[in-house]
């Protein structure tokens, strides 16, 4: 059989690609035919987050910045939006690819999370006709391509998700008829399958879901008859649990948590939009470990600021970000790449 690199063991030219950067392995695999499968193979993912290799990569549903410039009249219409990656580790920024399905932008208000190194897109408004997706795409950062995944059972928005062992955790939200859901779904991204989970104790619409040790938590919301009357209860659960565990005054009652929602050293919940000045408005976080991104606006159309945060001494540090990736940032999730 061919060696992996000529006059190498295997076990040593293993190691030689585990250190290769994620962005390089569409063009490595592209090298002989030997490296394809080994580098987009799922063990060679398991063995290099394994051995400390994989990057915590802040994967951020942004707005894309008017590139006609300021003589131009502003674009009619919501923003487009598009996947932006920052790397903590070396202070990169990427945009992935356009959905082959969505080339002008994402859907809007579309959710996104992460599975087994992959990025998972789910749900959303269809950007021309403003109604509400049921759709599931797949990102494969090995081969820097989107495929579709299995669609969620039902159409939901404004929905808790996150990533819990590996498997997807949806719930809540509202159906097309803007009656709010407590309803939930996990999804295995391998198999591609969707499973029902026990129904949460009441509905929960524009709640915001968050791991904490090995529960899955969604936080605040409305029911349907109190619309926009954000409670301050939360409902967490286990994989494999026959019921949610409810937990009252977990959340500031009638404050929204979507995308600002934080989790502090002693597992208590914050909201980062009252953390500093700088992010009082559209506040946004993805934990990333040590540190944890955030991002705001110190007062409603001002200029957006960046941040990573130190979860051992609190330490800010600010990013300088180029006008490209300046944009709002929706929501976000970590991929650990």
């Amino acid at each position: 059989m061919t060696e992996l690199i000529p006059s190498l063991p295997d076990e040593i030219a293993l190691e030689c690609l585990f250190r290769l950067h994620y962005t390089t392995h569409r063009v490595a695999s592209q090298v002989c035919k030997r490296w394809r499968p080994v580098l987009q193979s799922r063990d060679f993912y398991y063995q290099r987050k394994q051995n400390g290799l994989t990057h915590k990569a802040a994967c951020l549903i942004q707005a894309i910045p008017d590139q006609n410039g300021s003589s131009q009249p502003k674009p009619i219409g919501p923003p487009k939006y598009g996947v932006s990656i920052f790397d903590s580790v070396n202070g990169s920024w990427d945009r992935v690819d356009p959905v082959p399905a969505y080339p002008d932008g994402l859907p809007l208000f579309c959710q996104v999370t992460s599975s087994e190194g992959k990025l998972v897109l789910l749900g959303g408004w269809d950007p021309v006709k403003y109604e509400p997706l049921s759709q599931v795409f797949v990102y494969e950062f090995t081969t820097r391509q989107w495929r579709r995944g299995k669609d969620m059972p039902e159409n939901r928005s404004f929905f808790a998700v996150g990533e819990l062992n590996g498997r997807i955790i949806i719930a809540g939200g509202h159906d097309e008829n803007k009656n709010a859901l407590k309803t939930a779904w996990v999804y295995d991204v391998i198999q591609d399958e969707w499973a029902e989970l026990p129904q949460m104790s009441q509905e929960r619409d524009e709640c915001e879901g968050v791991v904490i040790g090995s529960e899955f938590w969604v936080v605040s919301g409305y029911r349907t008859d109190s619309q926009g009357g954000f409670e301050g209860s939360a409902e967490s659960i286990e994989l494999g649990a026959s019921k949610w565990k409810r937990v009252e005054g977990a959340w500031k009652a009638s404050q929204c948590p979507r995308s600002s929602l934080g989790v502090g050293s002693d597992e208590k919940l914050f909201s980062w939009a009252e953390s500093d000045s700088a992010l009082k408005v559209g506040a946004s976080s993805v934990h990333l470990g040590e540190k944890t991104f955030v991002s705001g606006s110190a007062h409603e159309g001002g200029p957006q600021g960046f941040f990573l945060v130190d979860g051992q001494n609190g330490k800010w540090e600010k990013l300088n970000v180029t006008g490209e990736f300046s944009g709002f940032v929706q929501s976000g999730c970590c991929v650990e790449i």
